[in-house]
């Protein structure tokens, strides 16, 4: 578990670093695989189960688990089904407008 003061300078280092334009921009364009991933993650937490518990229900390894959740690569609609089945949940789909 991370300290205030880590959570702190971490947060002061990301503030810094995003004032960058180039890096701002490249930072939203990632906002979506970001949610996704935070959405995998907050149905784990709340289903109470372990990457590795995740992993074996879905006949994967720990390490596909932390990838997915790790959001550098948006997973595929039938992976995140596969995802949500383990952690006990129901996968939705919703198209919004920009």
């Amino acid at each position: 578990m991370k300290t205030d003061k880590t959570m702190k300078s971490l947060q002061a280092v990301k503030a810094r670093v995003l004032r960058d334009p180039v890096v701002r921009a490249e930072y939203d364009g990632l906002s979506d695989e970001f949610e996704m991933a935070r959405e995998l993650v907050a149905a784990r937490s709340r289903a109470g189960l372990t990457q590795l518990e995740v992993a074996t229900r879905m006949g994967t390894s720990q390490s596909v688990i932390a990838r997915l959740e790790g959001g550098k690569r948006p997973p595929s609609l039938r992976t995140v089904q596969r995802y949500a089945q383990a952690v006990g949940c129901r996968a939705v789909l919703r198209l919004l407008r920009s």
